[in-house]
């Protein structure tokens, strides 16, 4: 009983120190915490007694330090390699709180007005997130289409569509396995900005990547 207080003492300064949200290791750590929880349970129920616990919070803790550490490095090649574009205000990188990843896409700078046609100026940075998705290939890819309001709900349920399956397709394209990828359209329903100006109408017209560890 005590090896298993130790061992759920040690998981919580773990947790306590994942929660720094400035920590490039955060989600190895919590990752890891997660994962010697859940080991140290399945290990008593399966054993019956606390070395079980201890070795299944020990194995449990390198299976998730391993999936959160493979969520830390990739975001960290994205927000290095798409540097230039996150300067120039193209796109936006966010690490969410699940593990996920989103990659926020103007469709200025993607698709002309009125089209689901990527822009040739778009391909140099699709070209280098399919390259990464390549090499990390223990995620799934869902990539959303929205609109504007102007034209009509089903219009623009249709031209969200036709843009987050262009990205798609290019990714497929590119060497990313057609079964890790999913193009979702969600229209002109899911606004991050007022439609009632030009500026606010821009920034609802966009394409995320959204990147989830395959578990």
């Amino acid at each position: 009983m005590q090896q298993i207080r130790n061992t759920f003492i040690a998981v919580l300064v773990l947790t306590l120190a994942a929660c720094a949200t400035d920590d490039p290791n955060r989600r190895a750590k919590t990752g890891a915490a997660v994962g010697a929880i859940a080991g140290a349970v399945i290990g008593r129920a399966v054993s019956g007694d606390s070395k079980g616990a201890v070795a299944g919070a020990v194995l449990g803790g390198i299976a998730g330090g391993a999936t959160g550490n493979y969520m830390d490095r990739q975001p960290q090649e994205f927000e290095a390699q798409l540097a230039d574009e996150q300067r120039r205000n193209d796109l936006e990188i966010q690490r969410l709180q699940d593990e996920s990843l989103k990659i926020d896409v103007s469709s200025e700078v993607s698709f002309d007005f009125n089209s689901a046609s990527l822009k040739p100026a778009f391909l140099p940075t699709l070209n280098k997130v399919a390259d990464i998705l390549v090499r990390y290939p223990k995620t799934r890819v869902t990539v959303i289409g929205h609109t504007d309001n102007v034209g009509s709900d089903a219009y623009n349920q249709v031209l969200s569509e036709r843009r987050a399956q262009s990205v798609v397709n290019y990714l497929s394209d590119h060497g990313v396995a057609r079964a890790r990828l999913e193009a979702v359209g969600r229209g002109e329903t899911q606004p991050r900005a007022t439609n009632a100006t030009a500026a606010g109408r821009q920034l609802n017209r966009r394409v995320e990547i959204l990147i989830r560890p395959i578990t």
